[in-house]
């Protein structure tokens, strides 16, 4: 299998792909870490920051002026855990933490842009914008088949002046046209809707350093993710289920996004809620109809997000 794949609801995306057994590619950034030790720096997102001429510094350096957003410098598991946004000199005191920074609030569209980059330059690129609801949980994603041409001007000048000669996948994580986070990786939640034999591109990028993969026919994608309360245990759906919401029209593919045999409470999730399931879909109608569902499965007070 070509992909270094943690989740096991992932792996129906890569574990039919040839790969030749040398080529190792990460989806997650701890093996980002261990892979590509000269690349780590890229974690550091006082570094990032840095990089991009922002006004950034560690906790108790105070900052000129507020608000500010605060976060950890390095978190590879969770990137966005532990950050707020501060609003003065007296709360930065009170919020003092170890080991997180600061840097300005930033406004703006929130996009996640996954690229493949070839010796130091981008050669494909394709982004996804989020509807956000309460305590860090999403409504759902578009992946987008429209470019955003002014922010692949910004990510390809980056990547050109520190990445050179890197051969591989990346994300950024960007607000307003500015980096937030960098990886060294794709978003493999939706990357079944990057179109049929991008997975095959990719086992090529890292086997060959080339990239191929006909990308003239785009379409819009969707991924819906569904929500419950915490503090419960939750059994997967039936097989049968599973297997008609597969095959509904325009559904790419169906996660369930949890083990039956952990505890709930060792799973990482967002404040707001345990995610269940992530439905992949090239209509947003048909990804909302496949998840109401199987939000059927589960007693309707459980749900959060069944509509």
């Amino acid at each position: 299998m070509p992909v270094l794949e943690r989740d096991p609801w992932r792996l129906q995306y890569f574990e039919h792909v040839p790969c030749p057994e040398h080529v190792l590619i990460p989806v997650d950034d701890p093996d980002c870490w261990l892979l590509f030790p000269d690349r780590r720096w890229i974690y550091d997102k006082l570094k990032v920051a840095e990089t991009q001429g922002l006004a950034c510094g560690p906790h108790g350096v105070p900052p000129d002026s507020y608000p500010v957003f605060s976060k950890p410098i390095v978190n590879l598991k969770g990137m966005g855990l532990g950050s707020r946004a501060i609003g003065s000199a007296a709360e930065m005191d009170h919020s003092y933490q170890p080991g997180h920074m600061w840097m300005p609030l930033l406004e703006g569209d929130h996009v996640s842009t996954d690229c493949a980059v070839r010796e130091g330059l981008i050669c494909w690129i394709r982004h996804a914008t989020g509807v956000a609801a309460a305590d860090g949980m999403f409504r759902h994603w578009t992946i987008h088949a429209a470019p955003f041409p002014e922010l692949e001007e910004k990510l390809s000048g980056w990547v050109k002046r520190h990445m050179r000669g890197y051969t591989g996948m990346m994300n950024f994580e960007t607000i307003g046209g500015t980096i937030i986070e960098a990886h060294l990786r794709f978003a493999d939640q939706w990357c079944d809707l990057y179109g049929q034999g991008w997975v095959q591109a990719v086992v090529g990028l890292y086997d060959k350093g080339h990239w191929e993969f006909a990308d003239g026919q785009r379409r819009n994608g969707f991924s819906v993710p569904l929500f419950a309360v915490h503090g419960r245990r939750y059994s997967h759906p039936p097989p049968g289920l599973q297997a008609e919401l597969r095959a509904m029209p325009e559904v790419q593919s169906l996660q369930i996004t949890f083990h039956e045999d952990k505890p709930p409470e060792d799973h990482p999730m967002p404040p707001g809620g345990f995610r269940l399931a992530v439905i992949n879909a090239t209509d947003l109608g048909a990804a909302m109809a496949a998840r109401r569902r199987l939000a059927a499965a589960y007693p309707p007070d459980l749900i959060l997000t069944p509509a």
